[in-house]
């Protein structure tokens, strides 16, 4: 059963045709969305022009359309037919231009001859257009017509942040960005990987954690959060600081459609809650996930990763951005993706989530093994073969001395986390741990 991965697979159909941008209506458009879904989650603005640590926030791009004609008067690549086609933050520009300079202004893929790249210039202003590398080979015409229909003027940078509150202030942090056009596994698999979850953790009963998500443009966004007040209200602080008090372990989320495989990008060290949480779930659910060193960092963990921040947070993915070939493509389509794929990384996020609420040091209440037949929680008959199943329960109450947090224990006896939370539950309820 894949119901909440048709349930993602659908929102990110919803979301594919939107082109969105670091700023703009695309994005709150995509916001407003996903708000539909997880109304609570609210949504701020940052001038152009703010100052945000060593950044500022760029002007608001939007676009209406985009394309070359030749002088016929026919149509040689549309905006319309597909939304990469025009250089991401381009000018805007009507005017007639000769080959050779059009082609100064013309991206391609070479070797990846029938795709059309993903460019943007963000933070130089110009225009441009990009093509596939048998497209551009058509160009053959002395004079084209170029049109590109946007406007670049002081606007605001677009964030959205959910608190989902628990019974401490400790938190675990989930990020996303939503700021690429139509892509399916790059761009939208993460803001619909963390809708989903986001209505799990609020199904929960109760939640030892506060929960913290936030949807962001790229890069700059998460740049802008951190340096922004806090409005959890429960401090003056900036996010950052509020979060560098709070925060136990984060995650990045994206690329986590397709049906490939399962990575994580590290934390600086490799020695945090996070990587420890993420390394034990992946290490049973898909044996062969790949890590990546923090060397390998190119999304938003790079920002909260940095000198003067140092959040534990790591990224989930399943094909990693830069690593599968699609990647900053037009073939990052809805093909790419799957309600499989993305239920596999909601299963995983999941079991991640799950984890961390029952992250605690178990200590055994009694000396000695416990006498568990008579509590109903061992064979009273003791044959070769019937206590197997009865194994790990044996081997975590050997462990829970109060040395080893669940996780810890998972790793020693080699026995998935989701399968000892049962275990707890029942030590627990006949009064054999405590924390």
């Amino acid at each position: 059963m894949n119901a909440t991965g048709d349930y993602m697979y659908g929102l990110a159909e919803r979301l594919f045709p939107i082109c969105r941008s670091i700023t703009g209506n695309g994005f709150r458009q995509s916001l407003e969305m996903i708000r539909e879904q997880v109304p609570e989650m609210k949504v701020f603005e940052v001038p152009s022009g703010t100052e945000v640590f060593d950044w500022t926030v760029p002007r608001e791009w939007n676009i209406r359309g985009g394309w070359i004609k030749n002088m016929q008067g026919e149509t040689i690549i549309d905006f319309r037919d597909c939304n990469l086609h025009v250089l991401g933050y381009s000018v805007p520009v009507h005017q007639t231009v000769s080959r050779e300079e059009l082609l100064e202004h013309v991206y391609t893929q070479p070797e990846q001859p029938d795709w059309i790249p993903y460019v943007t210039s963000y933070y130089k202003e110009r225009w441009g257009f990009c093509m596939s590398e048998r497209q551009k080979q058509q160009l053959t015409d002395e004079e084209y017509e170029v049109c590109i229909d946007s406007t670049l003027e002081d606007g605001s940078l677009t964030y959205g942040e959910l608190i989902v509150p628990g019974e401490t202030d400790e938190e675990i942090f989930f990020s996303t960005y939503l700021c690429h056009p139509s892509m399916a596994n790059n761009e939208l698999s993460g803001p619909c990987l963390m809708t989903a979850l986001i209505r799990y953790v609020q199904s929960l009963a109760s939640r030892r954690y506060t929960y913290r998500f936030i949807i962001v443009p790229e890069t700059i966004g998460s740049i802008t959060y951190l340096s922004r007040p806090s409005a959890s209200g429960r401090s003056q602080a900036t996010n950052l600081t509020e979060m560098q008090q709070h925060v136990k372990a984060g995650f990045v989320l994206s690329c986590v459609g397709d049906d490939r495989t399962y990575s994580m990008v590290s934390t600086k060290y490799e020695d945090t809650l996070a990587d420890r949480v993420l390394q034990n779930v992946l290490r049973y659910h898909y044996p062969d996930y790949i890590r990546y060193s923090f060397m390998k960092r190119a999304s938003d963990e790079r920002q909260y990763g940095s000198a003067g921040v140092g959040l534990p947070v790591c990224a989930f993915c399943r094909s990693k951005y830069h690593e599968y070939p699609e990647y900053h493509t037009s073939a990052d389509d809805m093909t790419l993706i799957s309600p499989e794929g993305l239920q596999g990384s909601y299963d995983v996020m999941v079991k991640v989530v799950n984890a961390l609420e029952h992250n605690r040091y178990y200590r055994m209440t009694v000396p000695c093994e416990p006498q568990l037949g008579k509590r109903g929680l061992y064979p009273t008959i003791s044959q070769k073969g019937t206590y197997a199943a009865f194994r790990a329960m044996q081997h975590f109450t050997a462990y829970a001395d109060g040395r080893n947090d669940l996780i810890a224990i998972s790793d020693i006896i080699g026995t998935p986390v989701d399968q000892l939370i049962p275990i707890v539950r029942k030590l627990q309820e006949h009064q054999l741990i405590t924390v």
